[in-house]
């Protein structure tokens, strides 16, 4: 599937980057169908891999869906392309972001979760990279548009962010504090975030300074969960969390059992 975003190129005309997505993976729910969940992957993954780790876990009332990224060049690859949400030249607070790389694919997660049906609860998930885009997607929900301006179509009601960290978040919080609808969807958003403090790809500190940024910006309704000794990777022990976490947030029955 491909998506175009208008940008401003040379002399002020309008240009379009294109962004073909690859192939998107379903786990169909084993149970009743409650929550229907957007589950992203990390920098030259794809969606396959997750599916397959996702469909072991105990939440029968879950749908996941597991999209894989465009293809493209990668700048902290020194350009080499591989499967990435948006580019990125380094992980850091510092680093300039890909706005437009990251409308299109919040775009894209929120156009996959906006044919469930109307009673069924969405939510995005990821890791590392695919954990920002998914923190990245909570923000936009809260402000009721992307980055861009036009308006996000779907109502969110948990995020999952592993090993992660938060795009924007210089300006996050002047932009919540500037309007109170989007004060009280940001206080209403369950966010999930897990880092392991050995994280060597994308430090211990961004995925703190990240939750501290979101929090100062009024997403109140927050647990930051740290792992002694984790690198960046996932541990049994973080997904059994992770499915106690949903398991509550989302009101989901005998996902447990």
């Amino acid at each position: 599937m491909s998506r175009s975003i208008p940008s401003m190129g040379s002399a002020s005309r309008p240009t379009r980057r294109t962004f073909e997505f690859g192939r998107t993976y379903v786990v169909k729910p084993k149970g009743k169908h409650q929550a229907t969940i957007v589950w992203l992957h990390g920098l030259g993954d794809n969606g396959s891999s997750w599916s397959q780790l996702l469909e072991t876990l105990p939440l029968s009332n879950i749908k996941w869906i597991c999209p894989t990224a465009p293809t493209r060049p990668v700048a902290i690859l020194g350009g080499f392309p591989c499967t990435a949400w948006f580019d990125v030249g380094d992980i850091s607070e510092n680093s300039s972001d890909d706005l437009e790389g990251l409308d299109a694919s919040a775009a894209h997660i929120a156009n996959l979760l906006s044919t469930e049906p109307a009673d069924i609860k969405l939510g995005i998930g990821g890791f590392s990279m695919g954990a920002a885009t998914a923190l990245y997607s909570a923000t936009c929900f809260a402000q009721g548009r992307y980055g861009n301006g036009i308006p996000y179509p779907v109502n969110l009601r948990t995020i999952v962010a592993l090993s992660g960290w938060l795009p924007g978040s210089r300006t996050l919080r002047n932009k919540i504090e500037g309007s109170h609808e989007a004060a009280r969807r940001a206080a209403s958003l369950p966010i999930f975030l897990c880092h392991g403090n050995c994280d060597d790809v994308v430090a211990y500190n961004l995925g703190e300074k990240s939750a501290y940024a979101l929090n100062l910006a009024g997403f109140r309704y927050l647990l930051f969960k740290t792992y002694e000794g984790l690198g960046h990777y996932t541990v049994p022990k973080e997904m059994n969390e992770v499915c106690h976490w949903l398991s509550g947030r989302l009101g989901l029955e005998g996902s447990r059992s």
